[in-house]
């Protein structure tokens, strides 16, 4: 949930990077990072938590009707052993990127990782239908690379016309695309609670 703060004008909105391991969520924050921070800043530590293990940006997006607005940028470790981690970062999320690894030997990953993100989400009280999303389909440079219709149809749950982009994160590719795209969803939404 987006937290607000009235007296000090502030909204803070929480975006989860999620996806199976190695299939580019921290080169995403890497990038965005690149991108919007002076050069020779060094990357803001992410809060401490004992035995959570995820990378953590924050990111200012400006004034929204006078008030400031921080998106705060967390991926999950992808390793099965961080089931009960992912658990932790996803409570409170707005919204969710999920980066699919687009090559074919990655898809059982990518279908196992979208099973237990909708478990997840159900654990703490929402459907993935329900809350804003994207899916970034990453590595489409790879020549073992599977046909965008073909990887989308293996993850329909995450799968929208218009929030889905191809990418190659470690050139940018999709990165702000996917970032701009769930910025405007969670925003839409507060907007409709407002």
């Amino acid at each position: 949930m987006s937290f607000i703060d009235f007296q000090q004008k502030h909204i803070v909105c929480k975006v989860v990077y999620y996806g199976p391991q190695g299939s580019g969520k921290t080169t995403n924050l890497d990038f965005v990072y690149a991108r919007t921070s002076p050069p020779g800043s060094a990357r803001p530590a992410r809060p401490p938590s004992a035995g959570t293990t995820y990378d953590y940006l924050p990111l200012m997006l400006g004034e929204i009707r006078g008030f400031k607005t921080e998106f705060r940028l967390f991926t999950v470790a992808g390793a099965p052993d961080y089931a009960a981690s992912r658990h932790e970062v996803l409570t409170g999320a707005d919204g969710i990127v999920f980066v699919a690894d687009a090559q074919r030997s990655q898809q059982e990953l990518n279908r196992a990782s979208a099973a237990e993100l909708e478990q997840l989400l159900a654990s703490h009280g929402f459907r993935l239908g329900a809350l804003p999303r994207v899916l970034q389909l990453n590595k489409r440079d790879l020549d073992a690379s599977i046909p965008i219709p073909e990887l989308a149809a293996t993850l329909p749950a995450l799968y929208q016309d218009g929030a889905t982009f191809e990418g190659i994160a470690t050139m940018g590719v999709g990165v702000f695309d996917s970032l701009k795209a769930i910025a405007k969803q969670i925003l839409t939404e507060l907007k409709k609670g407002a």
